[in-house]
């Protein structure tokens, strides 16, 4: 039996130029399966040239570099021009047979395309976005969405919601779950505890909020959750945020600085992923009621950590966590507040969920996510 030609790829991945979090995870966990396949020749896109080479490490400042641009009259589309002529460049010279944008905008390329739309969560919720935002994937989305051969999704969800809002061709749209990381594991007290010291975090002693810290992860209903919990538990059990700063994060800071003053939140920031292991490991519970998903990966990594997983009930997070977690409406601040009181005085059920997460983590892969992209490229091809 002959053996199938390698698939010639390029790849976008713009997205590893910043501290790798939803769609820069997506992109290098996707890559890494890619450059340990015999099915695929990958090349991979970084704005200014193309590597054969997967990029571990982000760029330094670069998050000086994006605040800066939002102070340049049309600062975005000036960039994709720019980046345009260098995507198109590379596209010839390494004769690639089929380009994937794995973040919604494609470039123009005379040759297959495909997409992953991870979420429409600017058209849902638009008042959780900046309006340079909104008004960019207002211009540019409908154009990706035309040039694309196939169309992959992180979830049903997600299908749905683009056959719904954009009368996107059922048979063009691929739902491919994300994976999660071996890496993930429940980690011991013993080796948790001096990551954990960092942060003046005990084993079993906080919760823990994974998100870049923005409207749409709902973070105020977390904090307003944690408050109702008596002020000895508060002190006892803190909350630990994880995430970077993002956008339209006034109202939310100025949430969390009372309880940052009293020593019951602690801030953590940006935290590589190999530390969060023993974060999530050390957690009480996990809590995550954002209002809209498209997949969801910090409550699917703190389930294979054996964390007791708290959630909301909304978008794609249930096709995620299935029977595993708690599931609460976003917006019920006083029922996540009584799951947080049980997780704390109910051991048995809090073994009981590690062991339904760790169990319902087991079947995602990022090998299963990349041999399933790949299945989506040779269709492409073939037809």
């Amino acid at each position: 039996m002959i053996a199938a030609q390698k698939i010639r790829a390029g790849i976008n991945a713009t997205a590893l130029l910043s501290p790798r979090t939803g769609i820069g995870k997506y992109v290098f966990m996707l890559g890494r399966e890619f450059l340990s396949s015999a099915e695929i020749d990958p090349s991979f896109f970084y704005a200014k040239h193309w590597s054969n080479a997967l990029r571990e490490e982000s760029l330094p400042h670069v998050e000086l570099i994006k605040a800066c641009k939002k102070y340049i009259p049309c600062a975005y589309a000036l960039s994709r021009i720019a980046m345009q002529a260098r995507f198109s460049a590379g596209m010839r010279s390494r004769s690639l047979d089929i380009y994937h944008e794995p973040n919604y905008l494609a470039y123009r390329f005379n040759g297959p395309t495909v997409i992953t739309v991870h979420d429409l969560s600017w058209i849902r919720h638009p008042e959780t976005h900046p309006v340079d935002r909104i008004r960019a994937m207002n211009r540019y989305f409908p154009r990706s969405l035309e040039r694309a051969s196939a169309i992959i999704t992180d979830c049903q969800f997600v299908r749905k919601e683009l056959i719904e809002a954009f009368g996107a061709p059922p048979d063009r749209i691929f739902p491919v779950s994300l994976g999660v990381s071996p890496l993930f594991r429940p980690v011991s007290s013993e080796r948790a505890t001096p990551v954990l010291a960092e942060s003046g975090l005990e084993f079993g002693k906080y919760f823990l909020s994974v998100g870049t810290i923005e409207p749409r992860k709902n973070l105020t209903t977390t904090l307003e959750a944690f408050s109702k919990l008596r002020p000895e538990i508060q002190k006892s059990h803190p909350l630990a945020l994880v995430g970077m700063k993002g956008w339209l994060i006034g109202g939310i800071e100025a949430k969390i600085r009372p309880l940052l003053e009293k020593g019951v939140v602690k801030v953590l920031g940006y935290v590589p992923d190999q530390q969060m292991p023993a974060l999530y490991s050390g957690a009480t519970a996990f809590l995550f009621p954002s209002l809209y998903e498209g997949f969801g990966l910090p409550p699917l990594e703190a389930m294979a950590c054996g964390t007791p997983v708290i959630v909301s009930d909304s978008s794609s997070i249930p096709e995620v966590v299935g029977d595993a977690g708690v599931l609460f409406d976003p917006r019920d601040v006083d029922g996540i507040a009584g799951a947080m009181t049980r997780a704390l005085d109910d051991a048995a059920w809090r073994e009981r969920l590690s062991g339904l997460g760790i169990e319902r983590a087991a079947g995602f892969s990022w090998k299963r996510t990349a041999d399933e992209t790949i299945k989506v490229y040779r269709r492409v091809l073939s037809t």
